[in-house]
């Protein structure tokens, strides 16, 4: 699992475009959350999951416990690292960094970049490459 993350409009969509042609583009929201993924991973395809703040914000309404659905967002990165190994696929995925903005005064908006921050964690500790995206240019990070 490869995962590209920045700031809005750094240019992570561009640069995973080019560098995965043939892929086949999901975004969270257009079916279940986190997990319609499942029917769009095929066997040797590479799947690339965009849409996550949005998705995001539709999961917190549903879901009062942060704790509760940082757990269920993780185990999906695990179950998506599975089924990559399983169909020998790729999967690649793109998440926005909203943590360098001014902190907003809504606690919902607050909670909203509170969640993206710990999803922005738990995708990179289980990614096998992390790159992070800004001005375009995307820059490699390594653990630790």
């Amino acid at each position: 699992m490869r995962l590209f993350i920045g700031g809005a409009c750094a240019g992570k969509r561009d640069l995973v475009a080019s560098r995965f042609p043939e892929a086949v583009w999901w975004r969270v929201g257009e079916g279940a959350f986190p997990d319609g993924w499942r029917v769009r991973l095929a066997p040797g395809q590479c799947l690339v999951i965009t849409g996550w703040l949005d998705g995001l914000a539709a999961a917190l309404a549903d879901e009062p416990d942060d704790d509760r659905l940082r757990a269920r967002l993780a185990a999906e990165f695990e179950a998506l690292r599975e089924a990559e190994r399983e169909a020998r696929g790729e999967v690649v995925l793109i998440l926005p960094e909203v943590g360098r903005g001014i902190v907003p005064m809504d606690p919902a908006e607050r909670r909203l970049r509170d969640l993206a921050g710990w999803l922005g964690q738990d995708a990179a500790a289980r990614a096998d490459e992390v790159w992070y995206v800004r001005h375009g240019l995307a820059r490699r990070l390594t653990a630790g």
